[in-house]
């Protein structure tokens, strides 16, 4: 197929509103965009800004009124509690408006904020419908995230009510999520007026009385009395969630996403970059806790009509590195959409891919990674054992989808790797130097969006305009701050090398952490890696690269350490003075995947650090901590 992509996105340049209201078409109004863009409105400007619409009706709603009512919309899968469910979109319906009744009779009513901390269960999903139901604003905080970092998120959002279950369930524990969530109201200065609580058959949790709710009891109540909440008419432009992302005040930052430019982005993904059609079977092997569950778990999918997948597992371990290739066998999977850092795990369990042999993988098409850099060795090796194509797109929680992807729907470009290809429609992406001017093809710079950012995008911060323009608008005038460096090369393709403060100056040199991690990588023996700067008198910052070595290695490490350095040497050069090598048993990663490199480097420094609140185990700093100090850094 000739991919169109080139075409399509010339048609944006040529008339970006134009563009977009043809995408709009898609989606059922309440009251129809007469204006598509009000580039005065808000801090760079509003998409639709006088439609009128509801989120909850275009995902569930119409798919029944148009005869997709028996269709599957959600399918759970729990290897943790050894239970599966499937949910209809006519059982998506009468749960949604049912829980959504119930909210509304708890006082929660459109423009108010509740807060949903929950694991991976369908009543998560069902949670955020039935806010967008009513208009009320959602929140969801990561199930399990520590109390004191909720307690920040409860006061920021100060929510009506928050939904939350008994507990979540890890490999090998049970965490219990009242205890923290209680302990969170205690610290908040705001206090929700009430909690509805879905009690886990793994752990009952213990109820406040007068505050608290029990979910199931409420939700048969309300559907004995035949309660169901309408969708109520909300502006395009009035928030439908506030998602928190860390800070570097410390402070986090509410990513606000409004509802009419949200569908019309969402909508046009499907199709279009992930190659996706109504009916078929798309997973998001995320958590709804992260952005991409948001998108691509919960609302993308169900905008579209396809078939959204809830899996409470890991990539291994439960039970081992085949439940990925389970999962696509056993509910026909068109397309699997997971961090680099999964696939990193199944090769580092199974590096002959001897799991995969038991499944018949016939349905899935494309593969899709995002979250962190896609390493080439890692898409290589997925590209070799499942022999379908690995697309890398590069995104970011700020804008809620696909900043830079390979599009499937248009017609895929050849694949370079190393590069998550090319920009979508509404992404005018440049490569600047510090004074916002562009640097040639080929050198390393700031990755900057040209304004206004498409719909989709957040327009604001959560009731901070000002740190929003500071955050993100200020740096490099009439552009978007991405906090990316990268390069571009002669064909128009994009390199996403790391955060700008992964790029360390080594003797004057600017370097990329990415591409010394991407030689380490390549190594036969290593299963994943991390670089970091670490402080150095004489050059400023030397490379210091963490390798875990794949499962059956028996080499010696000091050997393998030795053949890493000369690798680096080999490949990048002298320049990058790298000579530190540490093997360790695992890398220290928040719960979507991500390498806590930050952390990393402050305990290699010497400065103060605390164990992140989205960190999965707190012990690996310990450990890291060990290594460094068994190698005299």
């Amino acid at each position: 197929m000739t991919s169109r992509y080139r075409e399509v996105y010339a048609e944006w340049q040529k008339n970006p509103e134009n563009f977009w209201a043809q995408a709009a078409r898609e989606i059922d109004w309440i009251t129809p965009p007469t204006r598509i863009f009000d580039e005065k409105a808000g801090v760079y400007g509003h998409w639709f800004p006088d439609a009128e619409c509801n989120t909850c009706w275009n995902a569930v709603d119409r798919h029944v009124a148009g005869g997709r009512g028996a269709q599957d919309a959600v399918i759970y899968d729990s290897p943790m509690a050894g239970a599966k469910r499937r949910v209809t979109y006519g059982q998506l319906l009468d749960e949604v408006s049912t829980l959504a009744a119930v909210l509304r009779d708890m006082g929660v009513s459109k423009g108010d904020r509740v807060i949903v901390y929950m694991p991976m269960i369908p009543e998560a999903l069902f949670a955020m419908l039935a806010c967008a139901r009513i208009g009320a604003i959602h929140s969801v905080v990561f199930g399990g995230f520590a109390a004191k970092e909720l307690a920040t998120r409860i006061d920021d959002a100060a929510p009506k009510a928050v939904l939350t279950a008994s507990c979540g369930i890890e490999p090998g524990r049970l965490v219990p999520y009242k205890p923290l969530l209680d302990e969170a109201i205690r610290l908040a200065s705001v206090k929700p007026d009430a909690v509805l609580l879905l009690q886990r058959e793994q752990a009952e949790a213990s109820m406040i009385a007068g505050r608290d709710h029990d979910w199931a009891a409420c939700v048969e109540a309300a559907r004995a009395a035949g309660k169901r909440a309408d969708c109520v008419t909300l502006k395009a432009t009035d928030p439908l969630y506030v998602l928190y992302t860390s800070g570097t005040t410390g402070i986090p930052k509410g990513v606000v996403r409004d509802n009419g430019g949200h569908m019309v982005a969402l909508k046009w993904t499907m199709k279009n970059l992930y190659g996706i059609d109504p009916g078929e079977v798309f997973w998001a092997a995320s958590d709804v806790g992260w952005v991409v569950g948001h998108s691509y778990i919960v609302y993308a999918p169900l905008l579209h009509g396809a078939t959204t997948v809830i899996y409470e597992g890991k990539p291994v371990g439960t039970p081992d590195a085949g439940a990925f290739w389970r999962m696509i066998e056993e509910y026909d999977i068109a397309a699997l959409f997971t961090a680099p850092t999964a696939f990193r795990a199944i090769k580092k369990e199974d590096p002959n891919a001897e799991h995969l042999k038991r499944y018949q993988l016939k349905s899935l098409r494309t593969l899709f990674l995002a979250g962190e850099r896609a390493d080439p060795d890692t898409v290589q090796w997925a590209e070799r054992i499942l022999g379908v194509p690995v697309i890398d797109h590069w995104w970011q929680t700020e804008t809620g989808w696909c900043i830079v992807g390979d599009p499937v729907g248009l017609g895929m470009l050849p694949i370079k790797h190393g590069s998550p290809t090319v920009p979508m429609p509404g992404y005018d992406v440049r490569i600047v130097d510090e004074a916002a001017q562009p640097v040639a093809d080929g050198k390393m710079g700031s990755i900057v969006i040209n304004l206004p950012l498409p719909p989709g995008a957040l327009p604001t911060l959560w009731k901070n305009d000002a740190r929003m323009f500071e955050s993100y608008l200020a740096e490099f005038p009439g552009y978007y701050k991405t906090a990316d460096a990268g390069y571009r090369d002669a064909d128009g393709y994009l390199y996403i090398m790391g955060r700008t403060d992964d790029i360390i100056n080594v003797a004057g040199h600017r370097l990329s952490t990415g591409g010394m991690e991407e030689v380490l990588a390549s190594h036969q023996d290593v299963a994943e890696c991390a670089v970091i700067g670490i402080k150095d008198a004489l050059k400023g910052e030397q490379p210091c690269g963490f390798v875990v070595l794949k499962s059956g290695v028996t080499r010696e490490p000091a050997l393998i350490e030795k053949e890493l350095v000369a690798l680096v040497r080999d490949k990048i050069g002298p320049v990058a003075a790298f000579k530190i090598a540490v093997t360790v048993a695992r890398l220290p990663k928040t719960r979507s995947g991500k390498i806590l490199r930050g952390t990393m480097k402050k305990i290699a420094d010497g400065d103060e650090w605390t164990a992140p609140a989205t960190i999965d185990d707190p012990a690996i700093l310990d450990e890291i901590q060990a290594s460094l100090k068994a190698k005299g850094v």
